[in-house]
């Protein structure tokens, strides 16, 4: 999961195109078994919103050396290997400039908003999610 936010305090959520009002951060898998956690979240927020993190300052993607184990909702469970019930969230945020541009990618996301941590951390439909805004701006919970 990547928490997408401004230095004003704001965080972009996203609204999941296969559920409604489902609102959160960038979120993604691994392509291989391989591949970096890095590398994965910043080809996942390039994929759901355009934003080319290799483009932006040095240090903006931060790997927030976080991770959770949760079930895996059983309407996502195709998604994954035969059996795979559990799933491991590892948070990351990106710092953005005020003026970036937002570019869904329309299968997996039909709007966007820009709101205050606070706001945004209560409108996520996943706890962690919540959490991860949150512990972002070292507020506890």
């Amino acid at each position: 999961m990547v928490v997408i936010y401004k230095a004003s305090g704001e965080v972009l959520l996203i609204e999941r195109a296969d559920k409604a009002n489902f609102w959160q951060s960038v979120t993604g898998s691994l392509d291989s078994p391989n591949e970096h956690l890095s590398t994965a979240a910043m080809r996942e927020v390039l994929e759901e919103t355009g934003i080319d993190a290799q483009s932006l300052s040095p240090g903006a993607l931060q790997n927030r050396h976080h991770q959770i184990e949760y079930e895996i909702y059983p309407q996502w469970r195709h998604r994954y290997a035969p059996g795979v019930t559990r799933n491991t969230e590892h948070w990351f945020s990106l710092l953005v400039p005020e003026d970036i541009q937002i570019t869904l990618a329309p299968r997996e996301h039909v709007a966007y908003q820009w709101l205050p941590f606070t706001e945004a951390s209560s409108k996520c439909f996943s706890p962690s999610n919540g959490e991860a805004i949150l512990q972002l701006f070292s507020v506890p919970k």
